[in-house]
């Protein structure tokens, strides 16, 4: 039988909703690698990343901006890479001008049997044209590992759009076609997280057994669970 490796993609929602239903979501999915997207920050982040993760049973390992991995026991990620990316700080919003937090993108290094590839979790911002830089530097980051990857996070947009269309572009597989809306988690109506594969790497989509209510109570988003195999 080959060897799987089972990733996690999470929007956590800053930490801010309810832990005690987001530990259960998470330890129902039972992933040896989490991509988190909005971890939470500001005072004592690493702190706070370590303590969320110790609820789901898992270590924290590396981060980049609202983005983190975590791992469970007994996974090894090799030669993280914490990237900042770019983008406005100022964003118009209806009438008004908003601000944006600094965007980032982590990944690193795994095997799975005698197969080596790389994860990379990212967060694009609310700008529109800004997505599409903050896409390409994201890109870059990946092509570094020279590795096939799992490119994973939340895109702000819905796949009619050109971040989308560019993934395709870069020839990578769009392994949530045909897993449903992941927005809102209470009343699921858009398709704005995303999990690609890069070609000479296999994988799928995993139903999540946890409750409704639980991922509804958990955070803003639905979670995406991944099977990888080699």
């Amino acid at each position: 039988m080959s060897p799987t490796l089972r990733v996690l993609s999470y929007n956590v929602h800053r930490w801010g909703d309810d832990r005690a239903a987001l530990a259960r979501v998470v330890r129902a999915c039972a992933p040896d690698v989490m991509l988190v997207q909005e971890a939470p920050t500001w005072w004592g982040t690493q702190r706070k990343r370590r303590a969320m993760a110790s609820t789901f049973g898992m270590h924290y390992v590396a981060a980049s901006a609202r983005n983190a991995i975590l791992v469970a026991e007994g996974i090894e990620i090799m030669n993280p890479l914490q990237r900042r990316i770019w983008r406005p700080f100022l964003r118009r919003r209806l009438r008004l001008i908003a601000t944006q937090l600094p965007g980032g993108a982590v990944g690193g290094r795994v095997t799975l049997g005698s197969f080596e590839l790389a994860l990379v979790v990212c967060h694009l911002g609310l700008h529109i044209r800004g997505r599409q830089h903050e896409l390409e530097q994201v890109l870059r980051g990946c092509r570094s590992f020279g590795t096939p990857y799992l490119l994973v996070g939340d895109l702000n947009e819905e796949p009619d759009g050109p971040i989308w269309k560019r993934l395709a572009e870069e020839g990578l597989t769009d392994l949530g076609a045909d897993a449903g809306f992941t927005f809102s988690s209470a009343n699921p109506h858009k398709r704005i997280d995303g999990a690609h594969l890069s070609p000479g790497l296999a994988g799928r989509i995993l139903a999540i057994t946890a409750t409704k209510e639980d991922l509804a109570a958990a955070s803003d988003h639905l979670p995406m669970l991944i099977e990888l195999s080699s």
